[in-house]
């Protein structure tokens, strides 16, 4: 696998898109945002930039990135009236992978850039957008250009799938039956991809300048614990269904390996501390449901009824798709996506009947040291 070509969420605006499937991601964003606005309101007191330069790294083809912007926007407009400074000129830098469809960003620009401004009491400073094509794992940007770095749900996914992982026999990812071997190469693959981000960003942010980064991750020291790698088990159960079946080979199974790693707080800092260029501000841990929608109906007092259960069921398996899709088409084709997924959610709403299900958040908030 490519994974600079196929990994990419879903473009455009349709039922299986990124776009209408990300609201995990935009209710972790939204778990973070004291954090954002910490840093934020910590670089510009202490700097006060004429010109503002902000990257969302990972920014992938939803509204998600746009929300991030807003608030970086709205904090500094605010810090500007109350100090009576002058609006800066805001540097917008969105960066993915080249496969990433930019364009579903670009056609929103407009509206959203006429929606913040009518949100602000005040005129802001002239704000330009641009897309940054190019992995997150190699330099991206001139040399100390950068006051601030955002990256969510994005740095948990490698350069490349793990080398000697081809005894992995029936997964598609670190599972509980995965050799000790498999587990290592995921392991070292994440530390030596982790060391390279954050060499490049060294070099990219100006001192005194800030990274917010969340992953996908884990409490638990264990690599293949159910909290991080039970929904990629799941989707392997639907595979391994299809296998005996005669839908799929089982070659074309054991050759199918996810390039994700999902890290511990531990492992996130030891690399940074290791790296030596940034600061530790906070590090921090939180949980959302797989269905996010369930806290949202917790707070409306709904019950948890079987066609919520059904509707829960079916708003991950759209998540999931709008992930993985264009992984899984490369590898075994587009014929079998939709016995794929309607599978996979089969599976889902037993499990999710049965069982708690979260994912892990972990966030850390850096500062570029002099």
């Amino acid at each position: 696998m490519n994974v600079s070509q196929v990994l990419h969420m879903n473009g455009g605006v349709g039922e299986a898109s990124y776009s209408n499937n990300s609201f995990v991601q935009q209710h972790v964003i939204s778990l973070t945002k004291s954090i954002r606005e910490e840093a934020i309101t910590s670089l510009y007191c202490s700097t006060s930039p004429r010109t503002l330069a902000i990257a969302d790294l990972g920014c992938s083809s939803g509204p998600n990135t746009l929300l991030v912007v807003s608030e970086f926007i709205k904090v500094v407009e605010k810090l500007c009236r109350v100090s009576n400074h002058e609006s800066p000129e805001y540097m917008i830098f969105l960066n993915d992978l080249s496969g990433n469809d930019f364009n579903n960003i670009f056609r929103s620009l407009d509206s959203f850039k006429e929606k913040l401004r009518g949100e602000m009491e005040h005129e802001m400073g002239p704000c330009y957008i641009s897309g940054v094509p190019g992995s997150f794992y190699g330099r991206v940007f001139p040399k100390q250009s950068l006051h601030l770095v955002h990256s969510s749900y994005s740095l948990m996914w490698l350069s490349k799938v793990p080398e000697n992982v081809n005894n992995n026999k029936g997964n598609i990812y670190m599972a509980s039956t995965s050799p000790a071997n498999v587990l290592t190469a995921y392991y070292n693959q994440f530390q030596r991809d982790f060391s390279k981000f954050l060499k490049c960003r060294a070099v990219e942010v100006v001192e005194g300048g800030r990274m917010i980064l969340t992953f996908l991750g884990r409490k638990s020291n264990n690599m293949c614990s159910k909290e991080c790698c039970y929904i990629w088990e799941l989707m392997a159960m639907a595979l391994n269904d299809m296998v005996l079946e005669g839908i799929i080979k089982e070659e074309q199974l054991d050759t199918f390996n996810i390039p994700q790693y999902t890290p511990s707080p531990s492992e996130v800092k030891l690399e940074v501390l290791k790296e030596g260029s940034f600061n530790v501000d906070q590090l921090e841990v939180s949980e959302v449901n797989w269905n996010v929608l369930d806290e949202w109906n917790a707070l409306a007092c709904e019950s948890h009824s079987s066609e919520s259960l059904n509707d829960g069921a079916y708003n991950v398996t759209q998540c999931m798709r709008a992930v993985s899709e264009p992984m899984l088409i490369n590898h075994f084709g587009e014929s079998i996506i939709e016995d794929l997924f309607n599978r996979y959610q089969e599976i889902l709403i037993d499990r999710m009947s049965k069982e708690k299900t979260k994912f892990v958040n972990v966030t850390i908030s850096l500062t570029r040291k002099p």
